[in-house]
């Protein structure tokens, strides 16, 4: 006899589904005194910056086999380490000089965004999912990412102690990467500091890690979709960043902000934090559900992605300030 099993709707989670692009081109991620710099700087930085989002559509259109790719573009000002300036002066002259080198920005964030959206502690909770590679032969001695606010890829060198008497001290040990291939290139990334009142200021590589994951469509919280897109249907722009969402479409008919895959064209200076971005994202654990969506229908589309979340992600750095 086959028993009936009833169950509540809500003892199943949902995981909300989000629309994607086939590319997440990022034209820019400029801070405080690229801004202040003044026009000429942001018109240096998208002439240098036009002849590699071509290219990146181009790699993008080769990849979906003659198919018309979805590819969105994407800006990011920081307003979370400095605040500067207004929405109403700024944004306009960073949209007039894009469109002076012949590109449109689709999409605007915020980098505080990447921090707190709305009422969801964004950068905490992806703290939250942070699981350390142990390395060989590791004998966890070090204390965990989650009390020190910092995350390797190898194992560091061991701290010196004072020899106890009649012993000899511990010859120094090099740090060790995990994946090192002959060599290694070992880094150790702070994702955050605290002030004397326990207040926690999130690292810049650590609000990039969040920001690609939020590019890849794979922010979740509760199972709903974290920093969604507000079209702007204003005339103008507010005087206030607070005032401002902290993902804001542009384009009416943009393709979707989140995508298979990201591009970024950057300055070189960022190449260190991206390195750091690497390194986080290998460790991160990705909410399970929207990688199987994102399988899923990648698979579908015939648009396969690599298994791994940071080779999903790729750079073009230019040399510049």
């Amino acid at each position: 006899m086959t028993e009936a099993v009833f169950r509540e709707t809500t003892a199943d989670p949902r995981t909300q589904a989000v629309p994607l692009s086939h590319l997440s081109l990022e034209l820019g991620h400029l801070y405080m005194e690229d801004f202040e710099a003044g026009p000429h700087r942001l018109r240096e930085h998208f002439a240098r910056v036009r002849p590699w989002a071509d290219a990146a559509r181009a790699a993008a259109a080769a990849r979906t086999g003659g198919r018309r790719p979805r590819i969105s573009t994407c800006f990011l000002i920081d307003d979370y380490f400095t605040r500067f300036s207004s929405p109403a002066e700024l944004v306009p002259l960073l949209l007039a000089e894009a469109e002076r080198a012949g590109l449109g920005v689709d999409y605007l964030a915020r980098e505080s965004g990447c921090a707190t959206a709305g009422k969801v502690p964004v950068a905490q909770a992806v703290a939250g999912r942070i699981v350390e590679e142990p390395p060989p032969g590791s004998y966890g001695l070090r204390p965990p990412a989650a009390q020190t606010g910092w995350l390797a890829n190898g194992e560091r060198s061991p701290v010196a102690r004072a020899p106890q008497a009649m012993k000899t001290a511990a010859a120094w040990q090099p740090p060790r990467e995990t994946a090192a291939r002959r060599h290694s290139v070992f880094l150790d990334v702070e994702l955050w500091s605290e002030d004397g009142d326990g207040h926690r200021t999130w690292s810049c590589p650590f609000l990039a890690a969040v920001w690609q994951l939020a590019r890849l469509g794979l922010l979740r919280n509760e199972g709903e979709a974290v920093l969604e897109a507000h079209p702007h249907t204003a005339d103008a722009f507010p005087d206030d960043w607070d005032e401002l969402p902290a993902l804001v479409r542009l384009t009416p008919r943009a393709d979707p902000f989140a995508a298979y895959r990201t591009c970024s064209v950057l300055p070189n200076r960022f190449l260190p934090v991206e390195h750091a971005v690497r390194v986080i994202l290998d460790q991160t654990e990705v909410d399970r559900a929207a990688l199987r969506q994102v399988a899923e229908r990648s698979a579908r589309e015939d648009a396969a992605v690599p298994a791994s979340v940071a080779d999903r992600v790729s750079y073009v750095f230019y040399p510049g300030p």
